[in-house]
């Protein structure tokens, strides 16, 4: 019997998309569809789209594969099937098949999964105050050019310290050792959450190794180039063979199903899962606030670590905590399709940026970098929160 591996890409796809019974239970869950009403722009639609282009019965047209490529990967699908269709590997599949869409912005997403070009381009520019005017320099651009959207994304806060890896502790031998993977735009704007995990993760008793900064592949996987997604995850196995650890965990939840892919039957996890297992052994200073939570969709339906976050962030004596309710069920970012689909992800953010203001915060949490520049591009007005990753306000409020 041929195994999963040697099956044909069109052979797999059509096989992935027999295992859905129809019922439907997914369109409620699923953001497109609530902005489209159309069951193309549902899981159910995409799925018969997939299976009809993997056994040639209909051509892979612009029109159809731009239902494919609006698919945002949230994964909220896959969480409440009942015949467990694996949808995001028939989504991976079906888009390696094509191929990279024709309008990709390879400039904009090579810039980003490059940690270095990607810090000295924020030291230039930063140098020249590039963010009170880069909004002239848009309007210069065609409005659905992906620079344009791009330079909406331009951070308004500081460019964070640089992150600079350090060596292993041995003060608890016998512990589980943990290999950190610091990601690539996140290696750089995220750098003081790198930080706060490793301050976390050794305050619980882990030992930690601190991998390199590098892109893990997902804007590649998730786009149809499995040649760049195939080198990537080369480079992660050789990352996470070196590390000789247990558990290998992201601070930013979009990379976890990537990195699950490429290393599969390696525990791959958000480290808060990790932290919460050892909860009983962090303490927390108090912090009279009221902060809102958004759940990143990698983190509640890959990750499944929102529970546990939450949990942590309780921990915290005086915080208020008040998570997003749902719907919305994701704000629009989804890796490169805020980039490629401006107008359709303005709309997401818009309907997450209302829920924030009912909430009346104080500050804004989100775990994912792609998602926190997002929703900042859409404050503006009386919607302008300070924002971080929740790692951070735990690390600050942690007693040492």
């Amino acid at each position: 019997m041929m195994n999963r591996s040697e099956e044909k890409p069109p052979t797999r796809i059509a096989a992935l998309a027999d295992q859905c019974v129809q019922c439907g239970l997914c369109l409620p869950v699923c953001p497109t569809y609530a902005l489209d009403r159309n069951e193309a722009e549902s899981p159910r639609g995409r799925i018969a789209i997939a299976a009809a282009l993997a056994r040639g019965q209909v051509e892979p047209t612009a029109e159809l594969r731009e239902h494919l490529d609006h698919c945002l990967g949230c994964m909220g699908c896959e969480k409440v099937c009942p015949a467990n269709v694996r949808y995001g590997e028939l989504l991976v599949e079906t888009r390696a098949l094509l191929g990279p869409a024709p309008g990709r912005p390879e400039r904009e997403i090579g810039l980003i999964r490059q940690p270095m070009r990607w810090r000295r381009l924020r030291q230039v520019l930063g140098g020249v105050g590039f963010a009170g005017w880069k909004s002239l320099v848009a309007k210069s651009l065609p409005e659905k050019s992906a620079l344009r959207s791009a330079l909406a994304l331009w951070p308004r806060t500081p460019l964070p310290a640089p992150y600079i890896p350090q060596p292993a502790s041995d003060e608890t031998p016998d512990a589980d050792t943990i290999a950190l993977f610091p990601g690539c735009i996140a290696s750089v704007e995220d750098a003081d959450a790198q930080r706060a995990a490793l301050t976390l993760l050794r305050a619980a008793g882990y030992r930690v190794v601190e991998l390199p900064a590098f892109c893990c592949g997902a804007m590649d996987l998730h786009g149809g180039d499995a040649a760049n997604a195939k080198r990537a995850a080369a480079q992660v196995d050789a990352a996470w063979r070196s590390a000789k650890a247990a558990h290998l965990v992201t601070i930013t939840p979009g990379c976890i199903g990537t990195l699950r892919h490429a290393l599969p039957g390696v525990r791959v996890a958000d480290p808060v899962a990790l932290l919460a297992a050892r909860a009983e052994r962090l303490s927390f200073r108090p912090l009279q606030a009221r902060v809102a939570v958004h759940l990143p969709c990698t983190q509640t339906n890959v990750a499944r670590s929102d529970d546990a976050l939450l949990r942590l962030l309780r921990r915290v004596p005086g915080l208020d905590v008040a998570p997003l309710p749902k719907p919305p069920h994701c704000c629009g970012a989804a890796g490169t399709h805020m980039l490629e689909f401006p107008e359709r992800a303005a709309r997401l953010r818009e309907d997450a940026l209302r829920q924030v203001a009912a909430l009346a915060p104080q500050r804004l949490l989100s775990s994912n970098i792609g998602c926190r520049l997002h929703l900042a591009a859409g404050m503006q007005d009386a919607r302008q929160w300070p924002h971080q990753h929740p790692l951070v306000l735990l690390a600050q409020q942690l007693e040492t």
